[in-house]
């Protein structure tokens, strides 16, 4: 049995004849026969074979419901006129020792190239990856600096706050904000990298200077 080649002219015109009278390959109902012979068709069939096409069509419009439509699924030579042997890409349903590949198949071949390809781009994105430089987490603090009375040296107390350094700690702009009573605190920004300096750590050592500061707290925190 079979259509004879189904990439070819001739068989789908023996396609053609055998649909003259059928609706279906099989039976009455679209089944996994017709779906068998669809996927060996490699594109629509000629307008002058009608059949074939209103055939090819119909069964088109099952695509999205091809796996749930009834029968299963044989080997496109069991389908077809009994007289015809179907010869679609050089399928026969017999095997002999001249099928056996003993150089491997070309699909075996654009598989191990596929892979080959994959693990280079896969090492050069690692690679890539590994040269990238790390981004650096940094945030942007205001702190408020309060000292004891109207009478603390300001201009000392902003001195040793500015005198403490550490790494990932960048001192910025300052200026002098009255509190009331003639006192004035000190607001003073400050850039820090998140995992080498902490509020904690910079309200110890400011508070440290405690023959002029009184205590400090944090005005603003903003994620840089």
């Amino acid at each position: 049995m079979g259509f004879g080649d189904l990439k070819s002219a001739a068989g789908l015109r023996v396609l053609n004849d055998f649909l003259a009278d059928r609706s279906y390959i099989e039976g009455y109902v679209p089944s996994q026969a017709d779906i068998a012979v669809f996927e060996a068709i490699a594109a629509p069939p000629p307008a002058d074979l009608f059949h074939a096409l209103r055939w090819y069509n119909h069964i088109k419009s099952y695509e999205k419901q091809k796996a749930s439509l009834p029968g299963v699924k044989k080997a496109l030579g069991k389908y077809g006129p009994a007289d015809v042997e179907d010869t679609t890409g050089g399928a026969t349903d017999s095997k002999d020792d001249d099928d056996i590949d003993l150089f491997g198949s070309d699909d075996e071949e654009e598989s191990e190239e596929a892979k080959k390809l994959r693990e280079e781009r896969l090492a050069q994105y690692e690679s890539k990856k590994s040269k990238k430089p790390a981004v650096v987490a940094k945030s942007s603090i205001l702190l408020d600096v309060k000292p004891w009375d109207d009478e603390t040296d300001m201009a000392k107390l902003e001195e040793c706050v500015r005198s403490i350094q550490a790494d990932g700690l960048v001192w910025g702009s300052s200026k002098l904000v009255p509190v009331g009573y003639g006192i004035k605190k000190l607001q003073i920004q400050c850039v820090v990298e998140d995992d080498k300096v902490g509020t904690d750590m910079l309200e110890e050592r400011i508070t440290a200077f405690e023959d002029y500061v009184q205590s400090m707290d944090v005005a603003a925190f903003n994620k840089i």
